[in-house]
């Protein structure tokens, strides 16, 4: 193993993979650098239907938040250690982002980040795309997405990315996914990057196996440079790589800011508590931390549903609420996000019945899970220890925003869920309500039981933000160099001002190739 290279990709997750291999393809010595290993002999990792047999398994590092003081205080935050990362366990949806999003992106500060300059962007890329197929549909979600049409005057999308959504961010349907549906062989970028470069010759050094403890940095009259990474292998032995050009960090939302502070770069306040030597004041780092907070409704199955599906999670609605909560035009973006699951995950709503005395779920049940599309309560991440094994504090800090927007979002969607299995054809696939249960009505008692038992959706963000150098909260300038420091980037989900109002894996790939693209005008 060679100890130098041009660049140096840490993380090879969606972003890292991508970013790598295109930087391979630009001429540059490029190692990617992986915690886990291949995911190349892994079934599990390439078939979409099996993404949950992945979830908090050997390869997940099952991240445990801080106790949440108005929301779910036992997230389980999974992010895989594998080459694919999360990309690997999620159920690729694939959104491409409202124009409206990226627009408030570059009023925060991310110049250059326009819709018009990033959207484009989704046509180089290699992962096929494309809705669930009709041998994939399931008969009974196809029933649900019919109610939802009826009960709430939704169109039905049979496309979501040819630019309808920024016309009306109203509708309902099956998803455009991530996957090749002959094989039901998943769209990573592992799979649809590295690994399609490995078997023509070319791509990146993949090192697996390797875990980044801090970044190394050289001091000179105008400020830190970085040089390198220290890493460890599998054997606990520890060794430099060195960056001839630069340092890339993809290793996402919570582990970038994680190794940022590790390495002396984050809030000075922080850096000190943790017993780690500042290299760079950075108040931004591990700040802004955004996620899609989701509910529950579970009702017991009057008949038990086909198996057939992509993944599970093949479809649902996205809404645009007006001021009584109804679908309205709302200003051109969804405030709620509604997903269809054939299998519901309802782990915490368990947990609520078995902890107040109700009784348990039945066997057979059905759900819609609505989730907040705009989050407005922002949490944080941070390390309390100079020791890279110990894990970071993750802190959403949900349903903290003042105005109680999240709340108020997350009550429309449980009642609009509601709305949609009162009508045909979904109504006889139903029985009773059990959960939050038909005598849960009121706003305060709904908030409290859905506040208790919110999940995550597994898209934590925003922890490093691009904005202008004159603002405190920004972590990366618009061309992802980190303020303050040479040689030094960052492009994974953790560099979003804002949390997409769709599912990101899209976004995060645009970041890769708009990243691939800067560094290739740089250099």
């Amino acid at each position: 193993m060679a100890d130098t290279y041009d660049h140096l990709v840490v993380g090879g997750g969606t972003a890292g993979s991508l970013l790598a291999t295109r930087l391979a393809e630009q001429g540059r010595d490029v190692a990617l650098i992986e915690w886990g290993p291949s995911d190349a002999a892994e079934p599990r990792a390439r078939d979409l239907r099996r993404w949950a047999e992945m979830l908090e398994g050997e390869y997940d590092l099952d991240y445990r938040t801080e106790p949440n003081l108005r929301g779910n205080s036992h997230i389980r935050l999974a992010r895989l250690r594998i080459l694919g990362g999360c990309s690997t366990a999620n159920t690729m949806i694939s959104w491409l982002p409202p124009r409206g999003d990226l627009e408030e992106w570059v009023q925060l500060g991310a110049e250059g980040w326009d819709p018009d300059t990033i959207l484009p962007l989704y046509e180089r890329l290699r992962t096929p795309i494309q809705p669930v197929a009709e041998e994939d549909r399931n008969p009974y979600v196809a029933d649900v997405v019919a109610s939802a049409a009826t009960a709430l005057g939704l169109p039905v999308q049979d496309r979501w990315n040819d630019g309808r959504i920024d016309a009306s961010p109203n509708g309902t349907g099956f998803f455009e996914v991530g996957y090749t549906p002959e094989t039901n062989l998943r769209a990573s970028t592992s799979i649809h990057y590295v690994h399609a470069a490995q078997a023509s010759g070319g791509g990146p050094k993949i090192l697996t196996g390797l875990r980044a403890l801090r970044v190394l940095f050289e001091h000179g009259p105008d400020g830190p440079r970085a040089v390198g990474v220290r890493v460890r292998s599998g054997d606990g032995s520890e060794h430099d790589l060195h960056a001839a050009v630069e340092v890339i960090l993809c290793a996402g939302a919570i582990d970038t800011p994680r190794l940022l502070q590790l390495s002396g770069v984050g809030p000075r306040r922080t850096l000190h508590a943790a017993g780690v030597p500042v290299v760079h004041d950075l108040p931004g780092v591990g700040e802004n931390l955004q996620d899609h907070v989701e509910g529950l409704v579970v009702w017991e199955a009057e008949r038990t549903p086909p198996t057939t599906c992509a993944s599970g999670w093949d479809a649902g609605a996205m809404l645009s609420l007006d001021e009584t909560g109804d679908p309205g035009p709302g200003d051109g973006r969804p405030d709620v996000l509604m997903h269809f699951p054939v299998e519901p995950w309802a782990v915490h709503a368990e947990r609520h019945l078995a902890e107040t005395g109700a009784p348990s779920m039945p066997a057979a049940t059905l759900a819609i899970a609505p989730n907040v599309a705009r989050p407005h309560s922002r949490g944080r991440v941070w390390i309390r220890s100079s020791d890279p094994d110990a894990p970071p504090a993750i802190d959403f800090r949900s349903f903290t925003d003042p105005e109680g927007h999240d709340e108020a979002m997350l009550l429309a969607g449980i009642r609009l869920a509601r709305r949609i299995a009162t009508a045909e054809p979904m109504k006889s696939w139903v029985g009773r309500e059990v959960f939050p249960g038909p005598e849960i009505t009121s706003d305060e008692d709904l908030s409290a039981v859905a506040r208790a038992t919110h999940q995550t959706v597994y898209h934590p963000s925003g922890t490093c933000r691009i904005g202008p150098s004159g603002d405190p909260a920004a972590v990366v300038a618009p061309d992802l160099r980190v303020h303050g420091i040479k040689g030094l980037r960052i492009a994974d989900a953790s560099v979003f001002p804002t949390l997409t109002s769709v599912n990101p894996v899209v976004t995060v790939m645009l970041v890769a190739e708009r990243a691939a693209a800067l560094i290739a005008a740089d250099h």
